[in-house]
């Protein structure tokens, strides 16, 4: 195993890991080059925007539409299910795994991040940090202007609301809302 690759492992197993070895700079370099080709084509391109993002996301369903512009890090550390929406704006740092289930609707400036970073200042400027896994379940909405920090699970059929900071998981069938986001509604699920 290279040096490289052991940081990457280190990387998506939320371990400590060196995040400015060169290689890492490298391919966040190369797929900021791919989302700027994405991010600067004509909408009606439909079928070449669909297979950039395909050439980024590390597993897609069938049916997904990501309107522009999109950021992510690097893009293969996203899974996402069968029919996917995601509004303008939408930011992911995936240091770790992010994964969405089938039926993901997601608003406009919305961020989802895994990266983590070491309070103490003089351990930070040495460029390591950690991640932290999000994973989102079926049916889920995602109101404009959330922000989903590293760590956080949310259960299926559950709704964020516009704004919200979610610092800890969401369960199933729950409205939460807030900074940071707390339950202000359970959920009948139909059947």
């Amino acid at each position: 195993m290279s040096d490289f690759d052991s940081e990457w492992a280190k990387m998506l197993g939320g371990e400590v890991y060196e995040a400015t070895h060169p290689r890492f700079l490298e391919l966040l370099q190369q797929t900021r080059e791919k989302l700027w080709e994405y991010n600067s084509m004509h909408p009606g391109r439909e079928a070449e925007r669909e297979a950039i993002i395909r050439s980024l996301l590390g597993h897609c369903g069938k049916r997904i539409h990501i309107n522009q512009p999109f950021r992510c890090d690097y893009g293969c550390n996203i899974s996402v299910g069968e029919n996917f929406f995601a509004n303008f704006n939408l930011t992911i740092l995936d240091e770790a795994e992010v994964t969405f289930g089938d039926d993901v609707f997601i608003g406009p400036n919305v961020s989802i991040y895994t990266a983590c970073h070491p309070l103490d200042a003089t351990e930070r400027n040495t460029g390591v940090e950690w991640a932290e896994a999000v994973h989102i379940g079926n049916s889920v909405w995602i109101g404009g202007g959330a922000t989903i920090l590293p760590g956080v699970t949310v259960g299926d059929r559950s709704v964020i609301g516009a704004g919200s900071v979610v610092t800890r998981d969401v369960p199933a069938d729950t409205v939460v809302a807030g900074n940071p986001a707390r339950v202000v509604r359970t959920l009948v699920p139909r059947d």
